[in-house]
């Protein structure tokens, strides 16, 4: 398997690299301390806010973003803050089939703030692990990219199977950006790759590497992990630096969010980057 080299390569400084959390809005964070004691969830976003330049919002997986409350989100942040955003589970894990083209448009309108303000970096695809590489869900998923031509779209697949060049070539001719992940090395998940498939970006999401409670049904045990440093600066050195050199940015997320570990990690990445010389905003 080959990496995919765009035919633009921007020199390594000129790629800025952007880190964050996967979501902001846990109550246990102010239980480990990353938020003041009493922090109410709705005033959690613009604490976060100064501690990092972004964030994935998690809720339009569980709920259809409507127009109103990004735009509120929206205003409690700096104009120069960025959003990635999870495509609603109707497009991804309860699809219907004769309604979906439907829940697209729906999903767009409720975008249209952040899209307007240029600030959605990325519109995260996540896949289930069960969404294996067949012809129907092939089908599906390139009547959905049709469907959402036009938003900056992202692809994390969670089934090995798409782990594969001529994959990776699509998604590099329709400027779709390849998700790289980092999680348990258990039979089936995608791997862990440095796979560019478009100029403008490439997206990092760290997991951890919980093996035990991977599958276990419990979030709290499946993401509860902790990265060392010698753990990132080996992605830094084998993976984002030589992925910095064929985009132009970067966006790189913690999912580890069990008693604030994402945030913590997060901010090691950075100092990690840093030292490296990479551009870190």
């Amino acid at each position: 398997m080959t990496a995919i080299i765009t035919k633009e390569q921007p020199d390594a400084d000129t790629c800025r690299l952007f880190v964050g959390t996967s979501g902001f809005s846990y109550t246990e964070w102010v239980e480990a301390g990353f938020y003041p004691s009493g922090t109410k969830s709705g005033n959690m976003l613009p604490l976060y806010a100064r501690q990092f330049p972004i964030t994935e919002l998690n809720y339009t997986w569980y709920q259809m973003p409507r127009a109103e409350a990004v735009e509120r989100q929206r205003r409690q942040v700096p104009q120069e803050f960025l959003f990635a955003a999870k495509l609603t589970r109707m497009l991804t894990h309860e699809i219907d089939p004769q309604n979906w083209p439907n829940q697209a448009v729906n999903y767009r309108e409720g975008m249209a703030p952040l899209i307007q303000a240029g600030q959605l970096i990325a519109v995260l695809i996540q896949l289930p692990p069960g969404f294996h590489r067949i012809p129907p869900n092939r089908k599906y998923l390139a009547a959905l990219l049709d469907k959402l031509d036009g938003l900056p779209l992202a692809i994390e697949f969670r089934h090995g199977s798409w782990a594969n060049d001529r994959v990776f070539a699509e998604l590099e001719r329709r400027r779709v950006t390849l998700v790289n992940v980092d999680e348990p090395d258990l039979p089936g998940l995608f791997p862990a790759l440095d796979i560019v498939t478009h100029p403008d970006l490439f997206y990092v999401r760290f997991h951890g590497r919980n093996a035990k409670g991977w599958r276990s049904g419990n979030m709290q045990h499946q993401f509860d992990y902790n990265y060392s440093g010698h753990e990132l600066h080996e992605w830094i050195e084998n993976k984002i630096e030589p992925m910095s050199q064929r985009a132009r940015r970067g966006i790189i997320f913690f999912n580890n969010h069990v008693r604030a570990q994402a945030p913590e990690n997060a901010r090691r990445m950075v100092a990690l980057l840093k030292e490296q010389n990479l551009t870190v905003s």
